[in-house]
């Protein structure tokens, strides 16, 4: 016997939500991938990406078949056309056409489209950025309810110690 409104033939699919991971490295030496570990989106940014290089077609391959693991096919890819060297107009990743678009923007985002109209915001991280510097501005771009624009979170730089406070002279 099945409970009532159930069927033993019909199992729900959940949604594809960012995944429970805090980090993850997309290929061997290339970028780092953190993405908001929440369904709800409530965040003004849905993660954070740091690339190695400007290399458009080294770089958001790997990105894209990371993302794609966690959310589905990609099927588009915002850049600010100002941060990237040379950006073609679409790219084949894992048999998959995925489409780019260039903007002259400089908000140091990358927009990724799933399906029609799904959009998920990724703060990036300049190639040249220090470690410790991009991985306190990724764990802020990832955090709860962040209202921060990207570039306010990469202009913050590390935070400030709770050393003795100096009096004024």
């Amino acid at each position: 016997m099945t409970d009532a409104g159930t069927s033993p033939h019909h199992v729900p699919t959940p949604p594809r939500l960012l995944p429970d991971e805090v980090h993850q490295a997309i290929g061997l030496g290339t970028a780092l991938l953190r993405l908001e570990t929440t369904g709800s989106r409530q965040s003004l940014l849905d993660g954070a990406w740091w690339p190695r290089s400007r290399d458009v077609e080294r770089e958001v391959p790997p990105l894209i078949s990371a993302l794609s693991e966690h959310l589905g096919p990609i099927t588009r890819v915002g850049l600010d056309a100002s941060a990237w060297n040379g950006i073609p107009t679409r790219l084949v990743v894992d048999d998959q056409v995925v489409h780019l678009d260039s903007f002259p923007v400089g908000d140091d985002t990358v927009l990724i489209t799933r399906g029609d109209n799904d959009h998920f915001s990724l703060m990036v991280v300049p190639p040249d950025t220090p470690p410790e510097a991009a991985r306190t501005a990724m764990a802020r771009a990832v955090l709860p309810g962040n209202a921060s624009q990207a570039a306010e979170i990469l202009l913050a730089g590390p935070p400030r110690s709770a050393g003795p406070a100096q009096e004024p002279a």
